[in-house]
């Protein structure tokens, strides 16, 4: 089991959510974030001063999934977000030691369904 976190650029969202969608992924948690990276922000006029702005709107996707589903999620993901320019976002692939669903006390593989 892993879980798959990407974060990605917020107007690109409903590509990714449709290209997942088209992959058999339909379970995932969405939050929305501020943060930089190597885009390092932007400056930006208000009220005749320029303010720079360094913390910029994303959106965090997190996707638990088997084994079998960890390819087809991230090639959905980069097929959803790419644009070939910076700030195009990042996906982290980390190992899951165990998941409960509560409502039915089911565990590991059963639980992610």
């Amino acid at each position: 089991m892993k879980l798959i976190t990407a974060i990605v650029q917020p107007h690109r969202f409903k590509d990714v959510k449709d290209a997942l969608y088209k992959a058999g992924v339909t379970k995932m948690t969405v939050t929305n974030v501020v943060g930089c990276g190597q885009q390092k922000g932007y400056d930006e006029n208000y009220r005749g001063q320029v303010v720079e702005v360094n913390l910029i709107k994303k959106v965090k996707l997190e996707i638990a999934v088997n084994e079998d589903y960890v390819e087809p999620t991230i090639k959905a993901i980069i097929e959803g977000a790419r644009t070939g320019n910076i700030g195009d976002g990042k996906i982290f692939v980390s190992e899951l030691k165990e998941t409960i669903r509560i409502r039915t006390g089911e565990r590991g593989k059963e639980a992610i369904g």
